[in-house]
């Protein structure tokens, strides 16, 4: 029975490749990121399958208003993928800037728990419901120059457990996929001394999104699983 999907950062290379697996499942797609204009470049223009949404996802209120909107048209969220998020390099733990430790706060964790809000009471009204974010490989242990990200990738993996934990009862499955390095051509323009083909390619971390969202994973709860390719 065909879904209504809601993928956040659904304009970037992994956001693409979730929309593309779960579009051939003749699912509705509800694809959000901050700018109509991508998702356009992306997906071109909205359909009857597809829903473009241009929301700050740190802006709670916008966030709600969407999911609104989408309920209304559509009788709810039936997937929701949180692939927005962000990352940086940077400066010691005792020198980091209260800025750069912030965005990595809202890049990371700001937007699963705003789309939470926003989604969850629905699910739990319909009584099911799946809930994929995206993790870090790297938010296993600490790293130097990364703990911004780390923290911040880490307390997803902790909201994952702790949702999924309390969703379970409600017919809702939370889980988590742990990436590396994903294969994208600016990861190749930034790394041009790595070996790409090391690392994991959108389409096969998609197919595992895809997977923890299907009956097939009904049984799966709190599971945070590595991504890795072969890094």
């Amino acid at each position: 029975m065909p879904r209504t999907v809601m993928i956040t950062g659904a304009a970037g290379n992994l956001g693409r490749a979730v929309a593309q697996v779960f579009a051939s499942e003749g699912d509705t797609l509800v694809l959000v990121d901050r700018s109509t204009e991508a998702l356009v470049r992306a997906f071109g223009e909205a359909g009857a399958q597809r829903v473009l949404v241009d929301v700050d996802l740190l802006d709670g209120a916008q966030v709600d208003a969407a999911v609104a909107s989408v309920t209304d048209r559509h009788g709810g969220i039936d997937v929701l993928c949180n692939l927005a998020g962000g990352f940086s390099m940077g400066a010691p733990v005792h020198s980091t800037q209260e800025a750069d430790w912030q965005r990595m706060q809202d890049l990371n964790v700001r937007t699963v728990l705003n789309t939470a809000r926003a989604v969850v009471p629905g699910m739990v009204q319909r009584k099911h419901g799946k809930i994929v974010n995206v993790g870090a490989n790297a938010a296993l242990r600490g790293a130097a120059g990364m703990g911004a990200y780390v923290a911040s990738k880490a307390q997803v993996l902790r909201l994952t457990e702790t949702m999924a934990a309390e969703l379970r009862e409600h017919g809702i499955n939370v889980n988590c996929v742990l990436p590396s390095i994903i294969d994208t051509p600016e990861n190749r323009a930034n790394m041009p001394d790595a070996d790409p083909k090391r690392w994991v390619k959108p389409t096969q971390l998609a197919a595992v999104i895809a997977f923890l969202a299907s009956d097939a994973a009904a049984a799966v709860h709190g599971a945070c699983l590595p991504v890795t390719g072969l890094s």
